[in-house]
């Protein structure tokens, strides 16, 4: 469940930081801020259970590949292949983290 979290954190993180750019009034603002409460909210709820640096360097690498291709999708940004292998080769490193990773920690750091 903690996982489940941190996708949906990197799934808020696109709208926010998508947002820092294109928004422009009071309710693409207010949507923006929505966004970085929830994200933050979820990443550090689940970064209560799991590790600190696993869970921020999955929440990062989803949200940035969740950008790029919104931004290509949906900005008209250029579909350039060396970006392309370059977030599938961050995507790996982020589902290569997951899979190493124990899934619950005490506060202690040990692996219940």
């Amino acid at each position: 469940m903690n996982w489940v979290k941190v996708f949906i954190a990197a799934f808020f993180e696109v709208f926010w930081v998508i947002g820092l750019k294109h928004a422009d009034d009071l309710w693409t603002w207010t949507g923006t801020v929505i966004s970085i409460i929830v994200s933050f909210y979820l990443m550090i709820m689940a970064g209560k259970k799991l590790p600190v640096g696993t869970v921020y360097a999955v929440f990062v690498g989803m949200g940035t590949a969740g950008t790029v291709l919104a931004e290509i999708l949906f900005f008209h940004e250029p579909l350039k292949i060396s970006k392309m292998i370059l977030v599938s080769i961050l995507l790996i490193g982020v589902v290569g983290l997951k899979l190493v990773t124990k899934d619950e920690q005490n506060e202690g750091g040990e692996t219940e």
